[in-house]
């Protein structure tokens, strides 16, 4: 019970000694805050006013769809619009619009071109409006001036600037796209030709071992060896013909030496042998090829002179026969006459067979040269498919890379027309410039509001300062915490009437001075609102 009586002194004794302080420090806190307050709302008075004009510029998408012409210049709006305030905010855009608008003009002996251009810098701002996906859809422009009529004139022209230098940089971003794409295209059109001349001169250079010729070479190469067969068979032929009138021959000169029958009858026997291995051939080529076969042809050919040889020297002997009653003398010379005349035409056909093999042989020459070309051809062919391959492969690259330019090239050009024609992306003004009836500085009104917050915490700290610093008793509790003693009797305070009469119009006073102070602060802030 005792803790908690001595709890609620302490906390009877807070109370008082901050009441005692309010008495003591109340009209130092009041002289404190009328004062900053003063100070604050009257400066803003002083200060020069400006005033801010606005205009609100809408960004319009392309009249043309997307779909049918992509635009070619940057989509990025932000990087866009910080590359044209870059642009407008230049030294020698901004002194055209302040020698236009005599601006900066009342420190003029003072005060550079570079001196008012950053000042101009300074009073420009430019502000982004997002919509709810966070795309820009608009942004303000915003310039201020001490003359509202000012403000507005140079807020309009800057809002001139950004859609004249909207629709410019476009159109030379787009002109710009378009002749690098041309150039570009140039550059792929010179290679592709120079690629192009590369395949056709590697193809002419290898003309019979290209691999589309692949086919063509194999089937002519077969044809050869076809022909060269052919050849050498119908040579062999020719050779075995040869033989055979070189042996006729060789037995007609031997029957020369003799003049009787029976070697004549003896070389009749010899033809008609001849005839039945001819014949004999004949039948088994028959089995195996047709009647147009080259070597069928030739040994019919072949029986044929030979049944006509074999046909003479029988009517020779049959002549010889009917001349039986005839001198020997005549006999023999018909005998030989025969002989002779059968001779010669051995001798012309054996001529005729050795200038066939001599055709025959250059025949098979020349077809084996061929053959050996083409052969060569396909054994290239594997390199000569891989280097075409590779000229074929940077030819195909070429051609890809130039269609591509071809079609963004097209597509550039299109755009770049759309951009001509204003048919691209544009600023249009929502709410032109405004022309201000209020200054934007000083806020009067905020400056009386922090002029009373500012007082209300200079007071505070002065008065803490002073209790902090003041080392003197004022109540009776603090006189028994500084005493080690209880005390045993206490001597009342007298108060006389004068002094009671100066305590009430002390504190009479104080109420009025807070309560004037306060009304004071409010009538300002009316006062600041209504001429704001």
């Amino acid at each position: 019970m005792n803790e908690h009586f001595e709890e609620q002194n302490e906390s009877e004794f807070e109370i008082g000694r901050y009441l005692g302080v309010i008495r003591r420090r109340h009209m130092l806190f009041l002289v404190v805050l009328a004062s900053v307050w003063a100070a604050v709302w009257g400066s803003s008075w002083l200060l020069q006013a400006r005033y801010k004009s606005s205009a609100l510029i809408l960004v319009e998408e392309p009249a043309m769809p997307k779909d049918y012409v992509e635009p070619n210049v940057s989509e990025n709006l932000q990087d866009r619009l910080q590359s044209i305030s870059e642009q407008m905010l230049s030294r020698t855009r901004l002194l055209q619009i302040i020698e236009d608008l005599h601006l900066y003009e009342r420190n003029n002996g003072k005060q550079t071109p570079d001196d008012k251009v950053e000042r101009m810098r300074k009073d420009i701002d430019v502000e982004l409006v997002h919509n709810q996906n966070g795309e820009i859809t608009a942004f303000r422009v915003i310039y201020s001036a001490q003359d509202p009529h000012v403000a507005q004139q140079v807020t309009n022209e800057l809002t001139k600037l950004f859609i004249n230098e909207n629709l410019s940089a476009r159109k030379q971003q787009s002109q710009s796209t378009t002749t690098f794409l041309q150039n570009q295209l140039a550059i792929a059109r010179s290679t592709l030709a120079d690629q192009d001349a590369k395949v056709r001169a590697f193809q002419a250079s290898h003309e019979g071992s290209l691999p589309t010729q692949e086919a063509s070479n194999l089937q002519i190469l077969s044809g050869l060896q076809s022909q060269l067969q052919n050849e050498q068979d119908a040579l062999n032929a020719v050779r075995q013909q040869r033989a055979y009138h070189q042996s006729m021959i060789d037995q007609y000169r031997a029957l020369r030496g003799t003049s009787s029958g029976g070697n004549t009858t003896s070389g009749l026997t010899e033809i008609d042998q001849q005839l039945e291995k001819l014949r004999a051939k004949l039948a088994d080529l028959s089995t195996r090829y047709t009647d147009q076969f080259p070597e069928v042809v030739q040994v019919k050919a072949e029986i044929a002179r030979t049944q006509k040889s074999r046909d003479e020297l029988a009517a020779n002997l049959k002549k010889n026969a009917n001349a039986k009653g005839a001198s020997d003398g005549q006999a023999t010379e018909i005998t030989e006459a025969a002989q002779n005349s059968t001779l010669l035409q051995f001798q012309s056909q054996l001529k005729s067979d050795e200038f066939e093999i001599d055709t025959r042989q250059e025949a098979i020459t020349a077809l084996k040269a061929r053959i050996n070309d083409y052969q060569s051809r396909l054994g290239a062919e594997p390199a000569v498919t891989q280097q075409l391959a590779d000229l074929t492969r940077g030819y195909e690259q070429s051609q890809t890379n130039y269609n591509d330019l071809l079609k963004k090239e097209s597509d550039s050009q299109m755009a770049t027309s759309m951009e001509q024609m204003q048919e691209g992306e544009r600023f249009s003004i929502i709410d032109p410039p405004s022309l201000p009836l209020k200054p934007d500085f000083p806020n009067r009104l905020k400056m009386c509001g922090a002029g009373a917050g500012a007082g209300l915490v200079l007071g505070f700290l002065v008065v803490g300062l002073l209790e902090f610093l003041d080392d003197r008793l004022y109540t009776d509790a603090e006189i028994h915490r500084l005493l080690s003693t209880s005390v045993i009797s206490e001597v009342p305070e007298i108060i006389g009437v004068t002094e009671q009469r100066r305590n009430r119009n002390k504190l009479l006073l104080g109420w009025a001075t807070a309560a004037t102070i306060v009304v004071v602060i409010l009538a300002a802030a009316a006062f600041s609102y209504l001429h704001a």
